[in-house]
């Protein structure tokens, strides 16, 4: 865990939006354009926004191409985390995890608990990062989408959240517990993000 100094300042992060619906379109995509405002509002940047169908392959597809992608630090997806048989978004992200944030799923639980009761074990909110890349899967009501990110993600993606946030991790120039910095990995020419 990285600490967090008092003196330290925002970093406005590279963020996709990924909805995932076999129906709606961006005329429709009411949570999407939640998620892109708030982050818009947070002092981060809309890089890409994409629909695809409920489909582990094409959501796959696109997260994979986004992954790599050196103006693209954090990626959320909204939609397919239920259980009906169309609902596909944690088994086409979690293989691509290099780490799991686990407590991102347990706390988006918690949180929606508190407005719909039982009802919140259906949700299959995943988080996970992948080359230095955080991916979070909500469930693609836009008011999910509130829980997620005003109940976890504005926080953990502000390098001001002390004691801790995500953002050391995924912006190797933060200064990660005073004075050490993440470690530098070799690219070796294949274009991994270091």
């Amino acid at each position: 865990m990285a600490h967090v100094h008092a003196d330290t300042p925002f970093a406005p992060l590279g963020i996709a939006v990924l909805t995932v619906s076999d129906t709606r379109g961006f005329d429709r995509d009411g949570s999407g354009d939640l998620l892109s405002e708030r982050l818009s509002e947070a002092g981060h940047a809309l890089v890409e926004r994409r629909i695809v169908p409920d489909d582990i392959y094409r959501i796959r597809a696109v997260v994979s191409k986004w992954v790599v992608r050196e103006d693209i630090q954090v990626i959320l997806v909204n939609g397919g985390t239920g259980f009906t048989t169309r609902d596909t978004t944690p088994e086409a992200l979690t293989p691509l995890f290099d780490r799991s944030v686990d407590g991102y799923g347990e706390l988006f639980r918690q949180l929606s608990f508190e407005s719909i009761g039982t009802s919140t074990v259906q949700s299959r909110a995943v988080g996970g990062v992948a080359n230095r890349t955080l991916i979070f899967a909500m469930p693609g009501s836009p008011k999910a989408c509130a829980t997620a990110w005003d109940g976890i993600l504005e926080s953990q993606l502000d390098a001001r959240t002390r004691p801790c946030n995500f953002v050391a991790m995924v912006m190797p120039e933060q200064q990660a517990c005073g004075s050490r910095a993440l470690p530098k990995v070799p690219d070796h020419g294949q274009g991994a993000r270091v």
